[in-house]
């Protein structure tokens, strides 16, 4: 079993940044790669970024390079996103994810392993 636990949403007014994190606890192994993906209202979940935790590799969704920047600390099993230059479109319910291969995976199914999501809103 792996636990994957967010934290760290909240409200922002656009231009603002937030640091996500995600506490990952059981069967850390399990969970080669780790990922955030955001949904919102009505929208489908969509990739957002995602680490490799042996080396550190990172992928990101086009929209979020050079605003967001993920990444990990395998001391803390813990998973950060941080996010700067937030714009009102941003705003989602923003899930952790992980999966056993260390291949670089761009959609939810390819994920085994889900938090319950925290909720970021940025205000115009």
């Amino acid at each position: 079993q792996v636990q994957l636990v967010e934290s760290g949403g909240g409200l922002v007014q656009a231009g603002g940044s937030l640091r996500l994190s995600c506490a990952v606890s059981g069967r850390t192994f399990s969970s080669s790669v780790m990922g955030w993906f955001r949904q919102a209202p009505g929208k489908e979940r969509e990739f957002v970024a995602a680490v490799r935790r042996s080396d550190g590799t990172t992928y990101y969704a086009d929209f979020v390079k050079g605003r967001f920047t993920i990444s990990r600390d395998n001391t803390k099993n813990t998973m950060y996103l941080q996010m700067s230059s937030l714009k009102p479109e941003d705003t989602a319910l923003y899930y952790c994810a992980g999966r056993a291969s260390a291949s670089a995976a761009y959609t939810p199914s390819a994920y085994t392993h889900w938090g319950q999501g925290t909720q970021v809103t940025v205000s115009s």
